[in-house]
């Protein structure tokens, strides 16, 4: 009896194991690639940011749409669009349509959750690599609107 129930915790143990290391090895299946199911959206990063003058940072956020540009179409073309992210600061997000598909619709007062590269300027900053790199590393930056996630 002793035995088998040492079999059994041995079994659920290396169960556990096993589970720990696909997830930490990014191979957890059922949830798909972690840029598809975004963490929770946090400001905090890029309103630090903001405020310690810094670029090339890693932000994961949310904002509300103050404003619609017109598509940068020099070089690559770009989806552009003014988030307000907190009591002050806005932020210019700079999404790559040759790379990844148009947030569309989009209309001024959306709310709009973001992972990208964040670039300082004294405007509030711009956010861009919104999309998958088609070259680099498995991690990506995305956009997600009304439940619709692009990258």
């Amino acid at each position: 009896m002793l035995t088998h129930k040492r079999s059994r915790l041995s079994l659920v143990l290396h169960a556990i194991v096993l589970l720990v290391a696909l997830l930490a090895l990014g191979c957890d299946q059922a949830s798909g690639p972690p840029a598809v199911e975004p963490p929770t959206a946090s400001n905090e990063t890029i309103l630090r940011a903001f405020g310690d003058k810094q670029s090339n940072v890693s932000v994961i956020g949310e904002g509300v749409v103050a404003r619609i540009l017109a598509d940068d179409n020099d070089g690559s073309r770009h989806q552009r669009f003014i988030l307000r992210i907190g009591a002050d600061p806005t932020v210019l997000i700079a999404h790559n349509i040759d790379l990844a598909p148009r947030l569309a619709p989009l209309k001024t007062g959306d709310v709009v959750a973001f992972a990208g590269i964040y670039e300082w300027n004294a405007q509030g900053g711009v956010v861009h690599w919104t999309h998958r790199d088609p070259e680099g590393p498995p991690a990506a930056g995305w956009l997600r609107h009304n439940g619709r996630t692009v990258q």
